[in-house]
């Protein structure tokens, strides 16, 4: 068997991407887009990005359950197995523990393994190291991301430990969680304990942050062996852990699906780095620098476009400036924007919607979302 046949990759792709609205909706949220005119969405770009690094039939895509076709159409190579279906939005946390147990699942499958019985600490054939990512990521330098992924894979292989990628903060993000380093690993370049963890912190603290050499921001992308994130998971969320081991010999079953449809719901609403990552007796962080960008807003778009000589973007459409400078316009092929004075806005137009904001107000967006549907039902979200 191939070494990488014990590799797995998780790539979550639930959320609707509410602060990229009106672009992103409920009924096809920005994973499915393509933002960039490639003809590739950023979930077929996400699945292309690591089809070197894993077998495809050891690759995941957790989803919500009103998205399970959509993946298939635009992943056409993968099985409806391998779609997980989320019938409510509980964060990371539960999605990346229901893809742990699936992947036990699957493995004992594969050998003819009862999983009540299974032995995932010492049975070599249950062994699988695992990459988490987000749907949404967008990888600017491809070879450097797979050389760092193989890297981590190799380290988590080796170690009991929690690893996530932690990239260079180039400006004082606020949208963004920092990851303060702690020891270098020995033997390995690159990698460090974690010291601690902060999340989205105020202006003041990012610009603190970015002048020292101590933070990262944290990529949200995870890597760890399956005994470790599973030992982790137990010993820092056994509530969470519950809802999965209730009825355990039903995972990896075809009676999966209905099992998770029915007990998905109780799973508390959590992110994995409250539930786990910040509570873990061992986490690592590994230096990357790829062209990394979460894509998570207006402006972290903006920062990845073409400008003109006024630092003007412009995608999808055409636009005419005076006396504009700094603004991001996205309207419908073959719309034209025409912008008299206007400085660091955010100009979207999408199926009867147009939204005019300024950057600096990107992240009320999700609230002007929340206010929209309230007022006018959900007939915009």
């Amino acid at each position: 068997m191939e070494q990488n046949n014990h590799n797995f990759c998780v790539i979550m792709a639930g959320g609707i991407g509410s602060r990229f609205w009106p672009f992103s909706r409920n009924n096809r949220p920005k994973q499915f887009l393509d933002f960039f005119g490639t003809g590739r969405s950023l979930i077929q770009m996400t699945v292309d990005r690591f089809r070197p690094l894993v077998p495809i039939e050891n690759m995941l895509i957790v989803t919500n359950v009103m998205y399970r076709d959509m993946i298939l159409e635009q992943v056409p190579d993968l099985t409806p197995g391998q779609v997980l279906a989320e019938p409510a939005r509980r964060n990371t946390a539960p999605c990346i523990a229901y893809a742990t147990m699936h992947i036990k699942g699957m493995l004992c499958r594969r050998h003819g393994i009862d999983i009540t019985r299974a032995d995932f600490d010492h049975d070599p054939r249950l062994k699988a190291n695992i990459v988490v990512a987000p749907s949404d990521h967008l990888i600017v330098q491809e070879q450097k991301f797979a050389d760092t992924v193989r890297k981590g894979l190799d380290f988590v292989a080796q170690n009991d430990t929690l690893l996530t990628l932690g990239m260079k903060p180039t400006r004082p993000e606020t949208g963004y969680g920092y990851i303060q380093k702690a020891a270098p690993t020995k033997g390995w370049n690159d990698l460090f304990r974690v010291k601690t963890f902060t999340e989205k912190p105020n202006l003041e603290l990012a610009k603190v942050f970015v002048e020292s050499s101590e933070f990262l921001w944290n990529s949200g992308i995870f890597l760890w062996n399956l005994a470790t994130i599973s030992h982790a998971l137990q010993d820092n969320m056994p509530e969470l852990m519950r809802v999965f081991n209730q009825d355990l010999a039903k995972i990896g079953t075809d009676d999966e699906d209905a099992y998770i449809q029915a007990v998905f719901p109780t799973c508390p609403n959590i992110s994995i780095d409250y539930g786990v990552m910040e509570k873990a007796k061992s986490v690592h962080v590994q230096q990357a620098d790829f062209g990394w960008s979460d894509l998570g807003t207006w402006g972290s778009l903006y920062e990845l476009s073409d400008k003109d000589d006024n630092r003007n973007a412009t995608l999808k459409c055409r636009a005419a400036y005076y006396e504009s400078q700094g603004n991001v316009v996205v309207l419908p092929e073959g719309h034209l924007a025409v912008l008299r004075g206007m400085k660091d806005m955010i100009v979207v137009e999408s199926d009867k919607v147009l939204l005019i904001c300024p950057k600096e107000d990107e992240q009320q967006i999700r609230q002007i979302v929340m206010d929209v549907e309230e007022r006018f039902g959900g007939q915009y979200n």
